[in-house]
Formats: structure tokens, C-alpha cells, sequence
């Protein structure tokens, strides 16, 4: 059972490609994305994205580390999945980003699933203070990067 799922968007002032780069970018990602500590490239692809890595989130409550999985259809999508963790039974979000403005902005959705296991009389509790972390603002953190990048 997924305890904690959501998602946001933003409509962000910026072409797609720029958007695109943040978003592909994994490794870079703590630096722009609240809560993600660590972002470790396990193994790259033939084009030298990253496709498995090691990552530490911070939960508030305990580090979230897990092994992720990472599929890109660029410049539009980009999904990751959990392959391995101790700490959460399943992970799956995505990145979806559409031209509008006739090329000039990108509409960014951010989306996670997250089934942290048997977390008991803690479920509600742990999903309102994870919820804000984990989705509420992804998407807003991801206009002000483009923004702090142009």
C-alpha cells in the first residue's frame, strides 16, 4: 500500500531545455532540491547519464537512503524507482516536463509515490510531515534553479 503520494507543477519562464538540464542532472540535485542530502552515480549509461544511484534523503524523522533506478525520454520525462532500501519498502516519481508559451516557458510536474512499510499508529503523522518535503514544493524548487541559471 503507497502511504505518501502526490505531486506539483509550476509553470516555469524558461525554455524546455533548460528545464531539461536541471532534471537530467541527478547528481546535481541536492543542491536545488530541499531535503535530498547525497546523490552517489552508482552506474552511467553509454551517454554518460546517471541510471543507478545511492541517495540520502533527509525525512525529518530518520535519512531515507535508497538505490535508485533512472529512465529518461528526453527533453519530457525522466522516471526513477527504487531498486533497493532499508529504509522504504517502494519508490517510484517522476519528472514531466510540456513546452507552452509557443517554446518560451515549460510546464513542470513533479510526481512521487512513496510506501515507507509498517510504520503503525506513526502513518498519518509521518505522511503530513513528509508530504511539504517530499512533493509539495518540488516543482516551485525547480523554477528557481532555471532562474538562478539564467
Amino acid at each position: 500500500m503507497t502511504l505518501l503520494s502526490g505531486s506539483s507543477t509550476a509553470e516555469i519562464d524558461a525554455p524546455i531545455d533548460a528545464c531539461w538540464a536541471l532534471v537530467a542532472d541527478i547528481g546535481a540535485a541536492p543542491g536545488w532540491q530541499r531535503g535530498l542530502e547525497r546523490v552517489d552515480v552508482v552506474e552511467s549509461d553509454d551517454q554518460g547519464r546517471a541510471v543507478v544511484c545511492d541517495t540520502v534523503t533527509d525525512a525529518k524523522i530518520t535519512k531515507v537512503r535508497c538505490r535508485i533506478r533512472v529512465d529518461y525520454a528526453p527533453p519530457h520525462r525522466m522516471t526513477f524507482r527504487r531498486i533497493e532500501s532499508d529504509d522504504v519498502d517502494e519508490m517510484e516519481g517522476s519528472w514531466e516536463l510540456e513546452e507552452i508559451a509557443d517554446g518560451a516557458g515549460t510546464r513542470a510536474t513533479y510526481r512521487l509515490a512513496v510506501d515507507p512499510g509498517p510504520v503503525g499508529f506513526m502513518a498519518r503523522p509521518l505522511e503530513r510531515a513528509l508530504r511539504p518535503l517530499v512533493v509539495g514544493g518540488r516543482a516551485d524548487e525547480l523554477a528557481r534553479a532555471v532562474a538562478a541559471r539564467r
